[in-house]
């Protein structure tokens, strides 16, 4: 009796250890197989981005004055002359303000017209010695605020005739219209803009470089079966946008030809020196959820993200700028289904 508890009492100890080791082993996965490449340097000096095509100078276009617009005369796309007019403001408002103007003026010489005859008089007065020539002062002094009324009355009619002139959005340059945002009907302040005009003449390249390093000065430029274009940088942002992390520049035609449209997108090759070492990777290497490009590393056994900067791209390659050593195992596969501190277990291409 005493020796079948014994048995029974041993038999329970070994099934709780057993399913201690089993829930001990739920809850230590096994770590996954990650596939690697390691990091291989290319001498490929070539920057290549998409750009877009931009005028030389894109000019936002705004009333001089404030109003309720009343006529448009143009639409996106348009080619435009210089002395054509786009807008026009209702002219009701600067039409009273000038007759108003006109109206002050014509009292103000009518009053300087008296000024002038009483001082006149006065002069001769004192010359007969009807009155004394201390009176003869004020009346100097009221010909004299006359005259001054006239001179100011003068500017302001001719204010208000600037102002009605400002009452039509005249071009100075002619271009193509870019955006036309002015509206029949809506109200609009002095400055506001109604529209962009890409003004005739230079054309531009716009691209957005890569943080890797100075500007390149010069490059080429395609587009559809037209030959290369020599292009040379004219400006670089002075910070990096907030965003993506790049620096918007702008190149320069070398020919100044404008059979190139307005925005279109363009190949653009620029040719870099001295630039930082780069490495070529498959695109599936990278990994961008949202915290900028990166790539994944092994350090002992576990998975690392590694911040890079895009230098370029290839037909099944994209060029990285990164401070790690050639040769360094990368996570070529799943590198969007990792998390930092991850164990995984390493195979190698």
């Amino acid at each position: 009796m005493l020796r079948a508890r014994l048995v029974a009492i041993l038999a329970a100890f070994t099934l709780a250890a057993c399913g201690e080791d089993t829930g001990n082993q739920a809850q230590a996965p096994a770590a996954h197989w990650v596939l690697t490449v390691p990091l291989r340097a290319t001498s490929d000096q070539r920057l290549q981005l998409s750009g877009t095509v931009r005028a030389r100078f894109e000019t936002p276009l705004a009333f001089q004055v404030g109003g309720r617009i009343l006529q448009r005369r143009a639409n996106a796309g348009e080619k435009v002359t210089p002395g054509q007019v786009l807008f026009r403001l209702d002219p009701r408002d600067f039409d009273q303000a000038l007759r108003i103007a006109e109206a002050e003026l014509a009292a103000a010489r009518a009053a300087r017209e008296t000024a002038v005859s009483e001082l006149s008089r006065q002069e001769q007065l004192v010359a007969q010695n009807f009155v004394s020539a201390q009176s003869l002062a004020r009346f100097r002094l009221a010909e004299q605020d006359a005259r001054s009324r006239v001179d100011a009355a003068a500017a302001s009619l001719a204010s208000a005739r600037h102002q009605r002139e400002y009452a039509d959005l005249r071009l100075a340059q002619g271009g193509v219209l870019i955006e036309v945002s002015g509206e029949p009907g809506q109200v609009v302040a002095a400055g506001e803009p109604v529209a962009l005009l890409a003004q005739r003449g230079e054309r531009e390249i716009e691209v957005f470089l890569p943080d890797v390093g100075p500007a390149p000065v010069q490059g080429t430029v395609r587009w559809r079966d037209q030959p290369p274009r020599a292009i040379h940088l004219r400006e670089v942002a002075g910070s990096a946008d907030p965003a993506s992390r790049t620096w918007r520049a702008r190149y320069q035609l070398d020919d100044s030809d404008e059979s190139l449209p307005l925005g279109v997108v363009v190949q653009v090759d620029l040719h870099e020196t001295g630039s930082s070492q780069r490495f070529a990777l498959p695109f599936s290497a990278l990994d961008e959820r949202g915290e900028g490009p990166r790539i994944w590393t092994l350090r002992d056994g576990e998975a690392h993200p590694v911040s890079v900067s895009i230098a370029g791209l290839r037909d099944d390659r994209v060029l990285v700028a990164v401070d790690l050593p050639a040769g360094t195992p990368v996570i070529r596969l799943g590198t969007h289904l990792l998390e930092p501190g991850q164990a995984v277990r390493e195979r190698r291409q």
